[in-house]
C-alpha cells in the first residue's frame, strides 16, 4: 500500500527535516521519499488537509489493558481501539491481570490476543508472583520471552530489599524496573491530596510526601547497587537507557528529586499522566469520582512544577496511566469509589489544551522520542528508507470528546472541547483512523 501525505509539518526532534513543510511518501511500510512535491503513484492514498503534522509514532508507557481476567472493563481488542483513537502506534500494558503476567504462560497469551492488533502491544511482566510483593518472578525468562520491562504495577514495590535484589538481578542484562511511588502506609484509607481542601472536603489525605519518600529510598538504593556514595555523583557517566524509571510524579519536590538525580549522573528515568498536567486538588470540590486517581492531583504549585519539569527534560515522558472502570466502581459514593481515569484517547488534547507554552517538538519528544529510548524499543526517525510508524494530528484544532470507544467510561473529558486532534496512524503499511 502507498499512502502519500500532502505538505505535512514534520516534527521529528532526531529528524533532519524537523520543523519542515515536505510532501511524505509510505511504501510497503517504508518512507520512500520527502520532498517538496511528489506525483501522486496510481492508486496511492492520498492525505491532505490544513495544518497536517506528522512526527514518529507515539508510545504509551503504562496501560491497564485489563486482559485476562477483566474483560468487562477492557479488553485487548478494546484497548487498542482507544489507544488508536489517542494516535498511539504503541502501548505497554501492565502485568495487573487474572492471572497477572509473572509467568512465560500468561504473556505469551497477551502477545498471541495483541497479534494483528492496529497498536504493537508490549507486556511489562510482574516483579514479583501475582504482584504480592513476596516472592521473585523468573524475570530472565520473562525477558528473554518478551517483558519489555519489570514491574508490580499499581501495587507500588513496598519492601526496600525487593528493589534492591531487583535493580541487581536486572543490572546484567538491561533490564528496567518501573515503580510508582508510594509509601501505602502513609496513605491508607485516603482519597485525595492531603491539603485544606481534603480538610473542607471531609476527605482522607493522602500526603506527597508518601510518593517523596519512595523516590528518596529507590535513588539511594540505585547508587548502592552502582556502588558509589549517593553524595558522590560526579564519578558517574550518564548511560543511554536507565535502570530505574518511576511513574505518574506529581508533586513539586519529586520533580526536583530527579532532577538533582540526573544531574549528578544516575540512570534514571520518570513519566506524568496527562491528566496530572490538568487538575489540581480544587476539582476535588464536586466529588466527581472520574477525577479520583492515584497519585491524586495535587496543589497547583505541583501542577506548575511538573509542567516545568517537562519542559526541561527532568520529566521524560507522558502517559495516559489507562485505568478503565466499570459503572459499579465509579458510580458510587465518593469514598467506595475506586481510583482511575480512561485517558487513551484524550493525551494529546488535555496537555494541548493546558500547554503553557511548550512546543509541539517538546511534547512528541515526550510522546515517541523518550518513551522508546527507555523501553529499549527500536528508535524512529523520519527519514527515507526507515519505517513508517507515524502519528498524524493537528496540534490546533478543537474537537469535542463526545464518544468513547473503550469499554469503560470514566473519563472526565467526556462532552469538553479540546484542543489538538489526533487524525491517524500508519503502523506496518497501514493508514489507520483517517
Amino acid at each position: 500500500m502507498q499512502i502519500l501525505l500532502r505538505s505535512a509539518h514534520i516534527i521529528d526532534p532526531q529528524s533532519a527535516f524537523n520543523g519542515l513543510v515536505r510532501d511524505v511518501l509510505i511504501d510497503n511500510g517504508l518512507v520512500r521519499q520527502i520532498a517538496d512535491f511528489i506525483e501522486a503513484p496510481d492508486g496511492c492514498s492520498v492525505v491532505e488537509r490544513p495544518n497536517l503534522h506528522v512526527s514518529p509514532g507515539w508510545v504509551d508507557m503504562r496501560v491497564s489493558g485489563c486482559d485476562p481476567g477483566f474483560e468487562h472493563k477492557e479488553d485487548l481488542t478494546s484497548v487498542c481501539r482507544a489507544a488508536l483513537a489517542g494516535g498511539f502506534t504503541d502501548i505497554t500494558v501492565l502485568p495487573n491481570t487474572q492471572p497477572v503476567v509473572d509467568s512465560k504462560d500468561t504473556l505469551g497469551y497477551v502477545r498471541r490476543m495483541a497479534e494483528g492488533q492496529p497498536v504493537g502491544v508490549h507486556p511489562i511482566a510482574a516483579i514479583t508472583k501475582g504482584t504480592k510483593g513476596e516472592d521473585f518472578t523468573d524475570m530472565i525468562d520473562l525477558h528473554h520471552a518478551g517483558a519489555v520491562a519489570f514491574s508490580d504495577g499499581e501495587h507500588p514495590l513496598q519492601n526496600a530489599d525487593l528493589l534492591l535484589k531487583t535493580l541487581q538481578y536486572l543490572r546484567p542484562f538491561g533490564g528496567l524496573l518501573m515503580n510508582r511511588p508510594e509509601e501505602a502506609g502513609l496513605t491508607r484509607f485516603g482519597q485525595m491530596h492531603e491539603s485544606v481542601q481534603s480538610t473542607l472536603l471531609g476527605l482522607k489525605g493522602m500526603p506527597a510526601m508518601a510518593e517523596e519518600i519512595i523516590i528518596e529510598r529507590d535513588l539511594r538504593l540505585l547508587a548502592y547497587v552502582l556502588g558509589v556514595d549517593f553524595t558522590l555523583h560526579q564519578s558517574l557517566t550518564r548511560r543511554t537507557a536507565p535502570i530505574l524509571h518511576f511513574s505518574c510524579l506529581s508533586s513539586a519536590h519529586s520533580v526536583s528529586l530527579i532532577r538533582a538525580a540526573k544531574e549528578r549522573g544516575l540512570p534514571v528515568s520518570c513519566d506524568v499522566a496527562a491528566h496530572q498536567l490538568v487538575f489540581d486538588d480544587s476539582a476535588m470540590a464536586g466529588f466527581d469520582t472520574n477525577l479520583k486517581v492515584n497519585p491524586p492531583f495535587r496543589s497547583r504549585t505541583d501542577v506548575a512544577a511538573l509542567w516545568a519539569g517537562l519542559s526541561d527534560g527532568t520529566i521524560d515522558a507522558v502517559v495516559s496511566d489507562h485505568s478503565p472502570q466499570d459503572d459499579e466502581s465509579k458510580q458510587i459514593e465518593f469514598d467506595q469509589a475506586e481510583f482511575g481515569i480512561t485517558g487513551l484517547e484524550t493525551v494529546f488534547g488535555a496537555i494541548m489544551s493546558h500547554n503553557p507554552g511548550l512546543s509541539v517538538s517538546q511534547l512528541v519528544n515526550a510522546l515517541a522520542i523518550q518513551p522508546r529510548r527507555i523501553l529499549r524499543l527500536p528508535a524512529l526517525t523520519i527519514a527515507e528508507g526507515q519505517p513508517a510508524t507515524l502519528t498524524l494530528f493537528d496540534p490546533a484544532a478543537q474537537w469535542t470528546f463526545a464518544r468513547s470507544v473503550s469499554k469503560s467510561k470514566n473519563s472526565p473529558f467526556l462532552g469538553q472541547t479540546l484542543t489538538g486532534q489526533v487524525l491517524g496512524t500508519i503502523r506496518a503499511g497501514r493508514l489507520n483512523g483517517l
